[in-house]
């Protein structure tokens, strides 16, 4: 059976750092693998997972996704959510569920985990694949995007909600935690950021989630074999035939396939 007619594969689940289930997928095959990390309120079912997972299995290459807590089939509650709970999940998906050195693709926000996992795990990391990276959003975007009415909801409740920008969804849910606890783990702060791996960004030019100054941010404090590629119309969800196309030829070249 081709590749893109398989059912999807059963989710299996692992403990979290406080026992919620954290629930993955994984497909075996060769080295290096690659591990997806997604964006915040996605899944491992989305678009550029399945893309990824579907080119990794025609190429007989290690594949493993997985959801945050708060996020598609793990247990939690996404309100609790912050970065550090999450880069908590992806290293322990990283140590626990994928076998040898791993390719890291990030989305969104999982562009920002993917760099803090790769300066983590620096011996795992094999390369850097991120798509419209949201680095620090909890400081250079977030508080913008809630405004002060939704801020001061979150300071006196705890909690607050965001419209989402693609009609029909649910309003995201923002927990205090997440802008409090996200200043730990900042990388555009005027450091510099080197990583002993190649790292491949691209962003389209009609984000209107994350600005594409945010990935030439990135260009300019990462030090190494680095390059942005900005797609001309292309918005957040980088999820177009074509885009997925540029992604998978992104993610070969790294891994030299």
């Amino acid at each position: 059976m081709a590749a893109e007619e398989e059912p999807m594969q059963p989710a299996q689940f692992l403990s979290a750092v406080d026992g919620a289930a954290l629930a993955f997928r994984r497909r075996r095959g060769g080295s290096p693998g690659v591990l997806f990390l997604g964006g915040f309120n996605s899944d491992m079912r989305g678009n550029k997972a399945t893309a990824l997972d579907r080119w990794c299995a025609d190429r007989g290459r290690a594949f493993t996704r997985f959801d945050y807590r708060g996020h598609g089939e793990s247990g939690g509650r996404l309100v609790a959510g912050t970065i550090g709970g999450w880069l908590d999940d992806a290293t322990r998906v990283l140590d626990t569920v994928a076998e040898g050195p791993q390719v890291l693709v990030g989305s969104s926000l999982g562009g920002w985990l993917a760099l803090l996992l790769a300066r983590r795990r620096p011996e795992r990391c094999a390369g850097v694949l991120l798509l419209a990276p949201a680095a620090d959003f909890t400081e250079r975007l977030l508080p913008g995007q809630l405004g002060r009415e939704r801020l001061a909801q979150l300071a006196a409740e705890g909690a607050c909600e965001l419209p989402s920008e693609y009609p029909g969804e649910r309003p995201y849910v923002i927990g205090e935690a997440l802008l409090r606890e996200g200043r730990a783990h900042c990388l555009l702060d005027g450091s510099r950021l080197s990583l002993p791996v190649p790292v491949r960004i691209i962003h389209g030019t009609a984000d209107a989630s994350v600005p594409p100054g945010e990935s030439l941010a990135l260009l300019e404090a990462l030090e190494g074999d680095v390059a942005l590629i900005l797609v001309k119309g292309g918005d957040h969800r980088l999820s177009t035939p074509a885009d997925l196309a540029r992604m998978q030829r992104q993610l070969g070249e790294l891994l030299g396939c």
